[in-house]
């Protein structure tokens, strides 16, 4: 279950090589902020908890059984972490930062044709709307492709309400950015 090269790195740290860690760094450092740039909304904090999370992980890599993937495992860290700090700030609403890049170039159906800054700053609004959490598992499900069952293992939510959730934030998605597919359709007939 686990990625061969992940577990060839993990045994390396595991045996005393803390330099074989950066490789697992880079490979997951995007990510894991974006993870905690959703649910914290803020650049500062979300770099922040970001280098604890990887912190946290290589400390705790011993405890890394390879049950499931390195990812899940680490993901599991940044959303436990970032819910936690939310709890203790009692932090409701904060402004996102402009971190999400390329999302229109990677949501599903008519949104991956949508090109261009102007249409990513939409996309970034719509999903600046969104609640933390779901904007979290549109990130988890559309955007790195994770499967619901990761999903749930990250989140601790059960898989209908992973569902549930990603339906209902499709569905606002899709209202809020109706004028960007009605206006690309318009394009199209007009060539």
């Amino acid at each position: 279950m686990v990625h061969t090269e992940d577990l060839y790195y993990i045994d390396k740290v595991k045996n005393g090589d803390s330099a074989s860690y950066a490789f697992l760094v880079n490979k997951y450092k995007d990510m894991v902020y974006s993870i905690a740039i959703k649910i914290l909304r803020d650049a500062d904090d979300a770099n922040d908890i970001a280098q604890d999370c990887f912190i946290k992980a290589y400390q705790q890599i011993h405890k890394f059984e390879g049950k499931s993937k390195f990812s899940t495992w680490l993901y599991t860290i940044v959303y436990r972490t970032c819910v936690t700090k939310l709890k203790e700030n009692k932090v409701e609403t904060v402004t996102m930062g402009d971190e999400i890049s390329e999302i229109s170039d990677h949501l599903p159906g008519q949104f991956e044709q949508l090109q261009g800054k102007q249409v990513k700053q939409y996309v970034q609004s719509a999903i600046q709307k969104l609640p933390q959490i779901d904007a979290l598992l549109v990130t988890l499900y559309y955007i790195n492709d994770l499967p619901v069952k990761e999903i749930e293992e990250i989140t601790g939510l059960s898989k209908p309400n992973v569902k549930i959730k990603l339906y209902r934030a499709r569905k606002i998605l899709e209202k809020d950015l109706k004028f960007l597919l009605d206006s690309e359709m318009k394009v199209d007939h007009e060539s």
